[in-house]
């Protein structure tokens, strides 16, 4: 990407500063850039790592979440390692034509490629799994036993992996920018039809969830729940990701429109609200989810526990040895 990457991204994304245009490029700061991705690098691996540990969570949905959090952390981690390789390069301890900057500035776009196909992939696991949790109840752990959630998860790494890999390969063909295009919006509009399908279902069957025994209503009510998070989830990934699509999209379509121009001189705006995504998303995690609540707030005590023993053992150990004769 144009800016903060100083090599790939520029090429990738097809930004021409010599276009004649009256609009100025918008620049941010790159101290925002890595507050924001140090904030979401951490909120994201605290997300993993409350998943992992509490048991309660390893259901199918919180495993997709999981990956979405994963996804982010790589997207969070690549971003801020570009941002700090430019404060150095401003410093002038880095060279950006340097081979080893290249490399490292296309492993760091690789990753970037990867977890926007990665969180793209997630939505879509998340979504068939409300659908199957809202319509199948008494059938959903008989489909979505541990090893297929496994072998989805291992699906999406893979394929988020090699396409990722892919895209920064080519990255000066019109391939990618329309790969990009072509899966973003894919994507939405499946993701679009199946909650219409949902939903219209959601109503005929309302009458029905009532008269169902306490278990499978509750099982459904459930279902409508996490179905209403990934619907703010996918909110949020429409806003963060939109604009830099529609960047690639008016790159295609109009590159040597001044119009057009105008609109791209807004690129590093587009940057932070797709970093922002990260740092959105952990956030709705802990309002929509009381037992993520509950695991973040063991988490914050355990840590507060041990720093108040490692600060009462110090000082006890630094009393014993101004006692001792």
């Amino acid at each position: 990407m144009e800016s903060p990457s100083p090599r790939s991204d520029l090429a990738m994304m097809g930004y021409n500063k010599s276009q004649s245009t009256d609009c100025p490029e918008v620049v941010i700061p790159i101290q925002i850039f890595l507050v924001i991705g140090f904030v979401s690098l951490s909120e994201n691996l605290l997300v993993v790592v409350a998943v992992i540990c509490n048991k309660n969570l390893h259901s199918p949905m919180y495993c997709f979440i999981c990956s979405l959090a994963a996804f982010n952390t790589i997207s969070s981690l690549s971003k801020t390692w570009e941002n700090i390789m430019l404060v150095f390069r401003d410093a002038g301890h880095l060279n950006s034509r340097g081979a080893s900057e290249l490399r490292i500035d296309n492993v760091m776009d690789t990753l970037l490629c990867m977890s926007f196909v990665g969180s793209i992939f997630s939505f879509l696991a998340i979504a068939a799994d409300r659908y199957i949790t809202i319509f199948h109840a008494l059938r959903y752990h008989t489909l979505m036993t541990v090893r297929r959630t496994a072998a989805i998860l291992a699906t999406i790494w893979t394929l988020c992996g090699v396409s990722g890999a892919l895209m920064i390969t080519f990255f000066e063909a019109a391939a990618v920018k329309v790969f990009f295009v072509v899966v973003f919006f894919t994507a939405l509009l499946f993701i679009l039809l199946l909650y219409v399908h949902m939903f219209l279902l959601a109503r005929y069957h309302a009458s029905r969830i009532a008269a169902m025994p306490g278990a499978a209503g509750h099982h459904r009510n459930s279902g409508l729940k996490g179905a209403l998070t990934l619907t703010i989830l996918l909110g949020v990934f429409v806003v963060c990701w939109a604009p830099l699509s529609l960047h690639l999209l008016i790159i295609m379509i109009c590159p040597e429109n001044p119009y057009c121009e105008c609109y791209r001189s807004l690129f590093q705006l587009h940057v932070v609200l797709l970093m922002s995504h990260a740092v959105v998303d952990p956030a709705i995690y802990a309002f929509r989810s009381a037992e993520l609540r509950n695991t973040f707030r063991k988490m914050f005590l355990c840590s507060t526990r041990a720093q108040d023993f490692i600060r009462d053992t110090c000082e006890c150990g630094i009393s014993n040895a101004l006692q001792r004769p």
